[in-house]
């Protein structure tokens, strides 16, 4: 490999996205939680989830909040035959497509010129400071409807991107074409976290269409770069890595939000009395600040704390830096369930719930438990594609994956 490509793969393995070993027999990798495809030197590399085609599809759409379009194929390909990368960026051109077809936002602009035929509002003092007057035209400030507003940049720029990041022909051509079509009368910009923070804060009942597309384009730019921490520079990345375990805990988030009625969830919720320095420890650092994945609280008092992986914890056990965290967070607890519990994906009836104790060393006695519970991923798309009619059924599996049996 050239230094470059060397750079990336040390990237690569210290940010946890892949682990690249250069050997003497060639070039090993080790896949962990993120799907996608990437260019290393002269190499293609394809990761594919387990989970794939429709019901992957239709998990993304309600994890994201997507809406629920048709993803027409004029060659017949089936949702079955596509890449996961593949798979969002044609739900990026489907809304696109379905936007322009009701047509596109356009919004009111304040511009400020002479005109010989006045519009909107003349400004008479801007008139009077520019005497004498030498042409035929009049100061006015007026506010033209058009379409090229942060939304349709952000638009724009998002189709730009997606084509770079697809290898399916027939796709980039797709993305191209919609692209032309309203390229035109919107001024090209390049896609970044700023132009995305401008079309959220745009949004309104008005549009409410384009929040779809800026969740997408969020997703793809996210999944295009490296960094190790908040203060290092990103490295672009040739390709894109998705993490699944921020699927898996969108997902989750929105099931239990929706359906766990006993309780309320906190995402992410700062453990800030877990950890405290004794009043004779120098350094005076921050003190570590834990953050589960999920905290349920009832009536003030915590009543679960769990966190969401995607790994095959059945068939591949659980990792001890993992164990070690759960341990933390059920010693933790006060009271007599001092339990945490992590969920993790299946895509079959076989795992079954476990549960680990946690020994006092001497005596033996369980001073706390870790729960590994299987998380079917198929029997909850199956939940979720069936509507209200499922409503039952989702209820009593949200209380499960909170509280168990």
């Amino acid at each position: 490999m050239e230094d470059k490509d060397r750079a990336v793969a040390r990237r690569l393995t210290e940010s946890g996205k892949l682990e690249v070993l250069e050997l003497a027999r060639g070039l090993e990798l080790r896949a962990t939680s993120f799907v996608g495809r990437f260019r290393l030197g002269t190499i293609d590399v394809t990761i594919n989830p387990k989970l794939t085609g429709a019901p992957l599809l239709r998990l993304l759409r309600y994890a994201y909040g997507l809406r629920h379009l048709d993803l027409y194929e004029p060659v017949g390909y089936t949702a079955e035959q596509w890449n996961f990368q593949d798979l969002i960026i044609r739900q990026l051109a489907t809304e696109v497509a379905e936007i322009l077809a009701r047509g596109i936002h356009r919004d009111y602009i304040p511009v400020a010129g002479h005109l010989v035929s006045p519009r909107g509002q003349i400004d008479f003092n801007r008139h009077v400071r520019d005497f004498p007057w030498t042409t035929a035209t009049l100061p006015c400030r007026y506010h033209p409807r058009i379409e090229d507003c942060v939304l349709n940049q952000a638009l724009l720029a998002g189709l730009q991107y997606a084509a770079s990041l697809t290898a399916d022909t027939e796709l980039r051509g797709q993305l191209n074409r919609l692209r032309k079509a309203i390229s035109s009368d919107v001024t090209e910009k390049r896609l970044d976290r700023q132009l995305l923070a401008g079309g959220m804060r745009a949004l309104d009942r008005r549009t409410t269409a384009y929040k779809s597309i800026l969740r997408i384009l969020k997703l793809l730019l996210d999944s295009n770069g490296i960094a190790l921490d908040d203060e290092e520079e990103p490295l672009t990345l040739p390709g894109f890595l998705f993490d699944m375990n921020r699927f898996f805990q969108a997902l989750l988030s929105r099931f239990l939000r929706e359906h766990l009625l006993d309780g309320v969830l906190h995402d992410e919720y700062a453990l800030r009395t877990l950890y405290s320095y004794a009043p004779e420890s120098p350094r005076g650092r921050g003190v570590p600040t834990p953050r589960p994945d999920f905290v349920v609280m009832r009536g003030g008092m915590m009543t679960a704390v769990l966190d969401a992986k995607y790994r095959d914890i059945w068939h591949q056990g659980l990792p001890r830096e993992m164990l070690y965290q759960l341990s933390i967070y059920a010693l933790g607890r006060t009271g007599t369930d001092r339990t945490s519990v992590i969920l993790y994906p299946s895509l079959d009836a076989c795992p079954k719930e476990q549960v680990l104790c946690i020994n006092d060393l001497m005596r033996g006695a369980v001073q706390g438990k870790v729960v590994l519970r299987p998380v079917n991923l198929l029997m909850m798309e199956n939940l979720i594609r069936q509507g209200r009619s499922g409503m039952k059924d989702r209820l009593a599996v949200a209380e499960w994956l909170v509280y168990g049996a």
